[in-house]
């Protein structure tokens, strides 16, 4: 639970109090800058470090605290979801910030108290004042807290104030409560105490935030040049001058002193004792000035936890924002002209350029480009805090040049041919397959493909491309297929192939059907070898293969012999057998039993087996003439 106290208390020996018991009083003066400012810290945990002789209540280091404890944290999401508000600290721009949460004990009484470090100053008014919320989001046991001021031996100060019963609201409803105590005579240290008077259990949950102790004085209005406006605006480098005042409600015997504060803490004007300061800014620096008048009674001055303060008069001077251009840019005829200005966030913009040329877009965008666009374009940027700065860019315009190839005439493959390209200073082609050099004029190409190349060509600024196909024809190409076997009187194709774009024939010409066909029919009476001729219709290489077509004589097998020793058909003789060298010759009765085998037949079977004639009857053959021909089968019939 959190919850805000704002109280002004006052002692000395004898003390004058300002102080009701129910109803808050704030300062309707100036403060001064905090004895106290108690915002528990920040860190980049969620949990912050137990509090040191501030309170007994038990500590949790994490996690939800139950009755009789607290936590310091940033904030209370997953505790208690749906009967606690999801809060966050309530320390304003500061999310790292920690607060206190406090669930109450079933015992009312103290739960904070901490000693004021610094001795309170004489004839002096003070406000004491924290932030408090409810953390229940249900009708529950309602916080009701009671503020003392007491000494350090503990003996009471003042009239304790009481906050009455602090009411459940929104997750928004941080509400400060305090009050105002005057001092005179001697000022003694004091210390404050926070008392919960209601038990815990069922509510009375609340979260602690931003306890401050500090003057109250007499009330300081500030302005600048005669009006309220006490924040100025000037841009970097221009000169100014200021008249800043501040009106003075209260008491006429105060001493005055106007203090700056630029980035690093406020310090004193030397000899600006007055109500009123004139400040000159001559060709400002970018920052952030603050001004302010301390007043206090002479008494009290030199001691700066005495000091009321007026609000602060901040003179902004806002930076000028920086056109980044390049000096010159060039751009190319019927191009885009990119005016690239790299953008201030919120910032408007007016260029100009030949032509009467204008825009009020960051980086404009001009199409197509032309050479009467050339020149000065300049712009003015006026940023969010009106302050203006001024940029410009030469734009020149480059003609483009003219990108020319030859034609080339088409080569054969393993040929090369001189690409010719020119309109330009400097050239880069593509692809450099079969190319001699790709940043030549005119390199050498030799590719194995028909191909297309570009070639870009540039003057320096701009470039323009051209393109050429070189066409590669194949050289012609023959194959005029496997090696042929066949019987004498038999036939064979021939499997020829050439490759497109060729003229061809066959020689010799002898046993084909035709021989400009690539696949004619063969059918010759010897061995021979056939030559298949392919010529390039374009000129190119011609090629020849060549097959060789095997003519093998006719065997002729009898089907019948009679062995009768009569002088006529007594052997099996087969005709032409003798034309291959090694034949091999089986004759098998029906059983399969071997009877008889000759490799390479010189003598004709006579009928026998073992030197025994065989009976007449059926016999079967196998005869193998060569590797290369299917081996002859069938019966034969042998008559006694």
């Amino acid at each position: 639970m959190s919850h805000t106290a704002r109280l002004f208390f006052c002692l000395l020996p004898a003390l004058t109090w300002i102080v009701n018991s129910s109803i808050a009083q704030t300062c309707v003066g100036s403060l001064g800058d905090p004895v106290v400012n108690n915002d528990f810290g920040r860190g980049a945990a969620n949990y912050g470090p137990a509090l040191i002789n501030s309170t007994t209540y038990n500590f949790v280091g994490t996690g939800t605290p139950s009755d009789g404890s607290y936590t310091i944290t940033k904030t209370t999401a997953g505790m208690h979801v749906g009967n606690w508000h999801q809060i966050r600290n309530h320390t304003p721009n500061d999310p790292d910030g920690y607060m206190m949460i406090v669930n109450a004990n079933d015992v009312p009484g103290v739960f904070y108290e901490a000693e004021v470090p610094v001795d309170l100053c004489p004839n002096t008014t003070y406000e004491f004042a924290a932030w408090v919320i409810n953390l229940l989001t249900y009708s529950g046991k309602k916080p009701n807290l009671t503020f003392s001021i007491l000494s350090l031996n503990n003996q009471p100060l003042a009239t304790p104030y009481n906050t009455g019963d602090i009411t459940e609201g929104s997750a928004t409803d941080w509400k400060q409560y305090g009050f105002l105590f005057s001092t005179t005579g001697n000022v003694n240290r004091v210390k404050i105490r926070i008392t919960n008077n209601g038990p815990g259990g069922n509510g009375n949950d609340i979260a602690l935030d931003d306890i401050t102790f500090r003057a109250c004085g007499p009330k300081l209005t500030p302005s600048v040049n005669l009006t309220s406006l006490t924040t100025q605006h000037l841009c970097e480098g221009e000169s100014k001058d200021y008249s800043f005042k501040v009106e003075v409600e209260g008491s006429t015997t105060l001493q005055y002193q106007w203090q700056l504060n630029t980035g690093n803490g406020w310090n004193d004007i030397p000899n600006e004792t007055g109500t009123a300061l004139s400040v000159k800014f001559v060709q400002a620096l970018k920052g952030t000035y603050q001004y302010r008048l301390a007043a206090a009674e002479p008494i009290n001055f030199n001691t700066a936890s005495c000091r009321t303060l007026s609000l602060p008069i901040t003179v902004q001077v806002n930076p000028l924002p920086v056109p980044v251009l390049p000096n010159v840019a060039t751009f190319c005829v019927g191009d885009q002209i990119a005016l690239n200005l790299t953008a201030v966030p919120g910032a408007t913009y007016l260029w100009t350029g030949p032509n009467s040329y204008h825009s009020t877009e960051p980086s404009p965008v001009i199409n197509d480009a032309a050479l009467q666009m050339q020149g000065l374009y300049k712009v003015t940027i006026t940023s969010p805090a009106n302050c203006t700065a001024e940029g410009q860019t030469l734009i020149q315009i480059v003609p483009r040049p003219v990108a020319v190839i030859l034609p080339v005439a088409p080569i054969c493959l393993g040929n090369a041919v001189q690409l010719n390209a020119s309109g330009g200073t400097s050239y880069s082609w593509s692809p450099s397959t079969g190319l001699s050099d790709t940043n030549a004029a005119n390199p050498m190409a030799s590719p194995k493909l028909t191909t297309t190349y570009t070639v870009t060509v540039s003057n320096g600024a701009c470039e323009a491309s051209a393109a050429v196909t070189l066409i590669v024809n194949e050289n012609a190409t023959a194959y005029a297929g496997a090696d042929k076997k066949i019987l004498e009187g038999q036939q064979t194709t021939l499997d020829g192939v050439v490759g497109d774009n060729s003229n061809f024939f066959w020689s010799p010409a002898e046993g084909l059907d035709d021989p400009y066909k690539l696949i004619p029919i063969a059918a010759p009476t010897r061995d021979i070898t056939y030559t298949l001729n392919a010529i390039s219709k374009f000129g190119c290489s011609s090629a020849a293969d060549q097959v060789l077509v095997k003519v093998y004589k006719t065997v002729i097998v009898p089907n019948s012999f009679s062995p009768n020793g009569d002088g006529i058909n007594d052997l099996w003789n087969i005709t032409a057998i003798e034309t291959y060298a090694n034949s091999n010759v089986k004759i098998m009765n029906r059983y399969g039993r071997l009877l008889f085998e000759s490799s390479g037949y010189e003598k004709p079977w006579n009928g026998k087996y073992k030197n025994e004639d065989l009976p007449s009857g059926v016999y079967y053959y196998v005869i193998h003439l060569n590797p290369e021909l299917k081996p002859l089968t069938g019966s034969l019939m042998l008559i006694r």
